[in-house]
């Protein structure tokens, strides 16, 4: 329920609807773009990324978030690893539960490998559950994979690697009908045709999704593929260090177990690395649409081991985080919102943006209406917002339209009596993708051999911005080609004597640059939200209240 001083600004937004149903709002120059996101969008904040002092990328710059993990101590002490037991033998060693993972170890196993999935959490906790508008696929007559790739690539700002986005475009169709046979429900019309919609910098209606529950459904099958073909899989097994070979070859990785903090170690001829997101980080202390894993895990071990990463100064700050209420600051309002016809407006109801701009220039829009207009709503704990203007989708579509297209939605604000088919919801950017990661090619190999990486931790698909429903497909094209490349591999690799000797060089150099001690322990596994105890209470005390805490090997 929303406060009384709210309530005045909504009967604005209320009173405007007439006219903004009338009005059609201009999409920005080129000439309005170019100086929207230097001055706004959070990438260019001053002082906020610096320049990374060891690794292949030393000089490159990045959040400063990241590069404290990136140059971060290992968890683990070489000279103390027994590589001689092998807990677990494999061809094809699967690392991450979400989308691409689950879609790399299906087609690996297709191709023939004996394949491990290991996941930090549950199978399936990852944020591709938390995916709602859809997946992009160019397969209407009117559209095509090549208006698709100049879809994409204007929308990443031409710094895209074209021959990623010739893969993912070209590959689309066939995945959504891939997910169709694996049993995903679609959103289809009475003729059994496709349900689709437009989304922010996409020309053609090619959103193909399950309600605003896409991922979740596209998850929910995976899932159970993975469990009907009696797939190996280890869950709250996260990955703590990767292991070479003498010959400079991937050759498998050290797992901890959450529970029991115990090692284990994996020999694998080639390694997936599917470790998602980096938004439990909290770049700039933005809340996050992302899970609870999501710490840039498979970004902070693949660098150890040598792999090169690309775009790691940019981050897609979703423009629709939830601003109020509180218990939901930062979860996803899904874009499928202003796709169905929602419009951003200020205070006094005015619109401010054309809704369907690219993501970036969304976020940076609504950033300089509140922060230089002054013209956003502010909350009681001091967060500030926009309205979205969700019931103008019955006005425009019909009415029941929200109820039928966004049932997530409408539940996760009926939880605290907003009701979205008649009242707008306070939006504010949060933090929502890494638009880099780990430098692949078009089979997913990354620049260590044996080493593969598939969905939101490989960069170069996306550029410097992501369009609405490409990271899912993303998800599923380069998890499926890196699930045959990586096979294929491993039927040809001839792994060496194992060792850990990169991590013995990795922490000379710390010692050697004088910044060890000041480094974290990497990687991070889980976000630390844990409340820090006052110097003022008694030792015992502090003790007592911090004696759950586990310390990992």
């Amino acid at each position: 329920m929303y406060p009384a001083y709210m309530e005045e600004s909504i009967r604005k937004v209320e009173a405007t609807r007439e006219k903004r149903l009338k009005e059609t709002f201009p999409r920005l120059s080129d000439e309005e773009k170019t100086p929207l996101l230097p001055k706004y969008h959070p990438d260019y904040v001053a002082g906020t990324m610096r320049q990374l002092l060891l690794g292949p990328n030393k000089g490159d710059y990045t959040p400063n978030e990241v590069a404290e993990l990136l140059e971060g101590n290992s968890r683990i002490n070489p000279d103390k690893i027994d590589l001689d037991k092998i807990d677990y033998d494999v061809d094809v060693l699967v690392i991450g539960g979400g989308g691409a993972g689950a879609s790399a170890v299906l087609l690996a196993r297709e191709n023939g490998a004996n394949v491990l999935l290991i996941t930090k959490l549950r199978l399936g906790d990852a944020n591709t559950v938390g995916a709602q508008a859809g997946t992009q696929a160019a397969d209407r007559p009117s559209d095509s994979p090549f208006i698709h790739y100049l879809d994409t690539i204007g929308g990443g700002h031409f710094t895209n690697i074209p021959e990623l986005v010739e893969a993912l475009v070209k590959d689309a169709p066939s995945v959504i009908n891939w997910l169709e046979t694996l049993g995903v429900n679609w959103d289809k019309r009475p003729d059994g045709t496709m349900h689709e919609l437009s989304g922010g910098g996409a020309s053609r209606l090619r959103l193909h999704s399950a309600r605003d529950y896409t991922g979740l459904e596209e998850m929910r099958v995976l899932r159970d593929e993975i469990k009907n073909r009696n797939i190996n899989y280890l869950e709250y097994s996260p990955i703590i260090e990767l292991v070479m070979d003498d010959k400079g070859q991937i050759a498998g990785a050290i797992l901890v177990n959450l529970e029991t903090n115990e090692l284990s170690l994996v020999r694998a001829k080639s390694v997936i690395m599917a470790t998602g997101g980096i938004g439990r980080l909290h770049i700039q202390s933005f809340p996050t649409t992302n899970h609870y894993g999501a710490t840039a895990d498979g970004l902070v071990l693949a660098y150890r081991v040598g792999a090169k990463l690309i775009f790691m100064d940019t981050m897609q700050y979703h423009p629709t985080g939830a601003a109020f209420p509180t218990q939901i600051l930062g979860q996803l309002v899904t874009e499928k919102v202003r796709t169905l016809g929602a419009q951003l407006v200020n205070v006094d109801g005015e619109q401010f943006i054309m809704p369907l701009e690219p993501r970036d220039v969304v976020a940076a829009a609504i950033i300089r209406e509140c922060q230089e207009r002054h013209q956003g709503i502010e909350t009681t704990t001091g967060q500030v917002g926009l309205w979205l203007d969700s019931p103008m989708i019955d006005v425009i579509r019909g009415e029941g339209t929200i109820t039928r297209e966004l049932p997530a939605m409408v539940r996760q604000f009926g939880r605290f009596n907003i009701d979205i088919t008649k009242e707008p919801m306070l939006v504010y950017p949060t933090l929502h993708y890494q638009n880099g990661g780990i430098k692949i090619n078009t089979d997913g190999a990354t620049t260590v051999p044996g080493l593969f990486a598939a969905g939101e931790c490989e960069g170069g698909v996306h550029g410097r911005n992501r369009l609405i429903g490409n990271s899912t497909l993303d998800l599923f094209v380069f998890g499926r080609r890196t699930g045959r490349a990586a096979a294929q591999y491993a039927k040809e690799a001839k792994p060496s004597s194992l060792t850990l000797e990169h991590v013995r060089q990795w922490q000379r150099e710390l010692e050697q640059m004088g910044i060890a001690e000041s480094r974290p322990i990497s990687p991070l596994l889980l976000p630390d939200y844990a409340r820090r105890m006052p110097d003022y209470l008694p030792e015992y005390s502090r003790q007592v209240l911090t004696a759950g805490q586990v310390k990992l090997a």
